[in-house]
């Protein structure tokens, strides 16, 4: 790879997150994992570096300008040029429209939308000067069709949607690959494993998806050459339904 160059993974979950923020590591980049609570992030922190790699942690709370712009210029000033921005703050929450409250609706919006243009945003004005980068949102079934119960999270997903359609547009022609995600489909985690047993339980036919193929996806997105990039990636198990 040459230079020394940064990821980073704006929600780097026990997950997804992290699973993406190893890969990036393994390939030789600074790997950069944020959550809003510090504490959360050692784990990962402590198995990247066991394994090799370079990690720097951060809480910061995505939905606060002021926090975003700072974590971005410690990245640009004290670790490396920032090459990749992966975006995957989930804010998955389901209520029946008429006890969803106006702050559910916020909180959601701020959590899945504002965040990811502030993070987007931030990301451009590094990357566009250097005439490379690439931006990955991760976006979920909800981001192309609403379900029941789920009007504020589809709200929120719809908007970051667009607003990486627009990205792409605008940064394309200028060097900057930004593209959309969308998982559509259980993932391997804790939270499934509790809360959805029987779904778990496909694990052993490969009915949910693992957090490390998703990594492996994300990182084959950054790899793309320019005159063949993908803007829009479907990631589903292959006994999901696409309905």
């Amino acid at each position: 790879m040459g230079e020394k160059r940064a990821a980073l993974i704006v929600g780097a979950g026990d997950a997804t997150g992290g699973a993406i923020a190893r890969r990036f590591a393994r390939e030789g980049y600074a790997a950069v994992c944020t959550r809003r609570e510090l504490s959360r992030l050692q784990p990962l922190l402590e198995q990247i570096r066991d394994e090799g790699g370079e990690a720097h942690g951060f809480g910061s709370d995505a939905r606060v300008e002021e926090q975003v712009v700072s974590l971005f210029e410690t990245i640009e000033r004290d670790i490396a040029p920032l090459d990749v921005l992966v975006f995957n703050i989930g804010a998955n929450v389901n209520f029946p429209i008429r006890d969803t409250t106006e702050r559910v609706y916020r909180k959601v919006w701020e959590m899945a939308a504002l965040s990811g243009f502030l993070a987007g945003r931030e990301a451009a004005r590094v990357m566009v000067p250097r005439g490379r980068g690439t931006i990955i949102f991760t976006g979920a079934t909800a981001s192309i069709r609403g379900g029941s119960g789920f009007s504020a999270f589809a709200g929120a997903k719809f908007a970051l949607r667009a607003l990486a359609q627009s990205m792409a547009r605008e940064l394309g022609p200028q060097g900057v690959h930004v593209a959309h995600s969308i998982i559509d489909g259980a993932i391997d985690t804790e939270w499934i494993a509790k809360n959805f047993p029987q779904r778990h339980a496909l694990k052993d036919q490969d009915g949910i998806l693992n957090p490390d193929h998703i990594a492996d996806a994300y990182w084959l997105l950054h790899s793309q050459p320019r005159d063949a990039w993908t803007h829009e990636l479907d990631l589903r198990p292959w006994m999901e339904k696409m309905a």
